[in-house]
């Protein structure tokens, strides 16, 4: 039977949160372009926050971030940076995005970084998010496209479910298909390299 997945990120949260940013450049690229979308009266989410250092760096920006993650540790861990910093306009909590409650159209923008290669249900959560998000409202996301790089991994990738993790495999073109089909226009693409995570806004229709 495959572990809760939330599982390997209890495990991993503290070394986690300790990790340097793999690419510098890249992140702070990605801060500055997702800054362009804020106005401070916004309301966002983002979902899979991990130790929470990015919404973190975005609150300045905005009124307030609801920010979610499906480990408890990983959400400790992010609220006490948020304290340490005396950052108040930012809600940590554990929950999934399925589990999370809100109206819809209510949202200015919404974050889902370095977690979409990771659902069970990608289709479903975009179409979700676009709900969520009030017309003219942004999606971010910075997303492992494997199946540009990785096709074999296909094969290999099952075995990712006996430690609760499993990364899907789709290709740059099929996110884009995915985010079109929920009927979201994509304004933004850049991929910092081969292989590096592709950062995407897309933009609900007005």
């Amino acid at each position: 039977m495959m572990m809760d997945r939330s599982f390997f990120w209890e495990k991993i949260a503290e070394r986690y949160s300790k990790q340097p940013v793999a690419d510098e450049a890249a992140y702070q690229k990605k801060l500055q372009v997702t800054r362009k979308y804020f106005q401070p009266d916004m309301e966002v989410l983002e979902f899979g926050c991990g130790t929470g250092s990015t919404a973190i760096a975005h609150a300045p920006y905005v009124k307030h971030i609801q920010a979610i993650d499906i480990s408890s540790k990983m959400i400790e861990i992010a609220q006490g940076k948020a304290d340490s910093d005396n950052v108040e306009n930012v809600s940590f909590r554990r929950s999934t995005i399925d589990e999370f409650s809100v109206s819809d159209q209510t949202l200015d923008v919404v974050l889902g970084l370095s977690i979409l290669h990771l659902l069970d249900n990608k289709e479903d959560v975009i179409a979700r998010v676009y709900r969520m998000l009030k017309p003219g409202g942004t999606f971010i996301t910075s997303t492992a496209c494997i199946g540009d790089t990785m096709k074999f991994f296909k094969v290999i990738a099952p075995i990712g479910k006996i430690f609760g993790l499993m990364i899907k495999v789709f290709t740059t073109k099929e996110l884009e298909g995915s985010l079109t089909d929920a009927g979201f226009k994509i304004e933004y693409l850049w991929q910092p390299g081969k292989g590096k995570s592709v950062f995407i806004v897309a933009k609900k229709a007005e």
